[in-house]
């Protein structure tokens, strides 16, 4: 099966695991309290579903648009914008009846679970995997950098002593902390053995976005050339699988990072660049026009079976359950701090709807990645819907605070205005986003 089914399988799966799961949030209160569920739906029912039944007084069923799902909670300003039950006067099993602590509950219900979910999955990929971990000399070639690291006295080829004045558990982590989190001071062992703590300023993290080179630092390793992608760059100019990259534009290509390092400032111009290759023991060169993305269209490998030598740790129940708390409040934290990037230029332009979600999964079919890529976006699905937008569970939870502090409801025509304007705004940012993704793929 391609790489592509693989990930959609896994994507299709992980969505209709947290939509129930975050309706049932929505459901369970309601049903506890006494509201009328008519329908629960997996995914939306535009004009026709592909399965509903039934049972009791609630509607069951799959729908054929896969954007989403829904609960529909009578006596309740939602997406049907049901005004024919709205004018009638408010029964005692709808949600405009219940106090509004009641109604809060069910609001919240839904981000309640998708938080909880995600935490609870990363509890249990630490009880069933562990988690592993390597520091200094375990990253036997040290770390490739960028230029922009270049600049505060990183150097090719450094292992991390500290962060901060504190180990990291992991070093290969190092690229996240410099990105999303508050590093004043990094302490590296330089390939000339001295140690040298270095100053980074306060907007390190925007300034590494904003080079548009997001893996800044990456653990390195020797690397030989596993395949030439089919009507790539490599390819149209004649390169083999077999060849040994020697210089980029005069650069001496060592290590995987180097690549990179390479292609982004030691080109010929802005879209050509001079590739010296080695084949049958002949050194030869070639003038390569790189793709829109800059890559050279190559797949490659380490050297090496092991690079790198990483330390297992195994985690008990009480220990997961610690360490799983930990991992879902960073990843949540990490996520927040992504936030202001979106509102730059080049963070609008990098934002992804389902296509970008898909390629976080992996090619090959890997439980702990299915499971770890599923709590991320579970915490992001929570994060994403208490936003306080009218359509989303925020809008809702924002409009019942304002009636509980202010001792009365807003109209129901303002409801329906508000709504109206929530759902308008969500359609656009998902037309955005996945506009972005189109762009993507045909572009670039």
């Amino acid at each position: 099966m391609s790489p592509f089914f693989i990930k959609a399988i896994q994507l299709l799966l992980s969505l209709s695991l947290l939509i129930v799961l975050h309706e049932l949030g929505h459901f369970i209160p309601a049903k506890l309290f006494k509201t009328r569920v008519e329908k629960f739906f997996l995914f939306f029912d535009v004009k026709f579903a592909l399965f509903k039944k039934k049972i009791g007084e609630t509607v069951y069923g799959i729908g054929w648009l896969p954007l989403g799902g829904y609960v529909k909670i009578s006596g309740m300003i939602d997406e049907s914008m049901d005004k024919e039950q709205m004018a009638g006067p408010p029964q005692p099993w709808e949600f405009r009846s219940k106090p509004a602590w009641q109604r809060l509950i069910i609001m919240l219900g839904g981000v309640t679970v998708n938080i909880i979910l995600g935490f609870f999955i990363y509890m249990c990929i630490v009880f069933v995997w562990g988690s592993s971990h390597a520091n200094g000399d375990d990253l036997t070639y040290g770390f490739g950098v960028s230029k922009t690291l270049e600049k505060y006295g990183f150097e090719q080829g450094d292992k991390l002593v500290s962060v901060n004045g504190e180990p990291l558990f992991d070093d290969r982590d190092i690229g996240k902390y410099l990105l999303l989190r508050d590093v004043q001071t990094v302490t590296v062992k330089h390939q000339n053995g001295s140690t040298e703590t270095l100053t980074l300023p306060e907007d390190i993290g925007n300034e590494i976005f904003q080079s548009g080179q997001m893996n800044s630092i990456s653990y390195r390793y020797p690397f030989k050339l596993d395949s030439i992608l089919e009507k790539g760059p490599a390819e149209k100019v004649g390169l083999l699988k077999t060849d040994k990259i020697l210089k980029i534009g005069g650069m001496p290509i060592q290590y995987q990072t180097d690549l990179a390092y390479a292609l982004n400032n030691f080109r010929k111009n802005d879209s050509t660049v001079v590739i010296n290759y080695e084949r049958n023991g002949v050194e030869s060169n070639v003038d390569l026009v790189l793709n829109k993305k800059k890559e050279i269209g190559i797949m490659y490998s380490s050297l090496e079976e092991k690079p790198i030598t990483t330390h297992k740790v195994e985690y008990g129940f009480v220990a997961s359950v610690s360490k799983g708390f930990e991992v879902g409040y960073w990843t949540l934290r990490d996520y927040i701090a992504q936030i202001p990037f979106i509102f730059t230029k080049k963070g609008a332009t990098s934002v992804g709807g389902f296509g970008a979600i898909g390629n976080i999964f992996a090619p090959k079919w890997h439980w702990p990645s299915f499971w770890a890529n599923t709590a991320f976006i579970s915490i992001i699905l929570a994060f994403m819907n208490i936003l306080p937008i009218p359509a989303l569970d925020g809008g809702h939870v924002m409009f019942l605070l304002y009636e509980i502090i202010a001792g009365r409801k807003p109209n129901d025509k303002f409801m329906e205005y508000a709504q109206l304007v929530g759902f308008i705004i969500l359609i656009s940012l998902l037309l955005f986003a996945n506009g972005n993704d189109i762009y993507r793929a045909i572009f670039e």
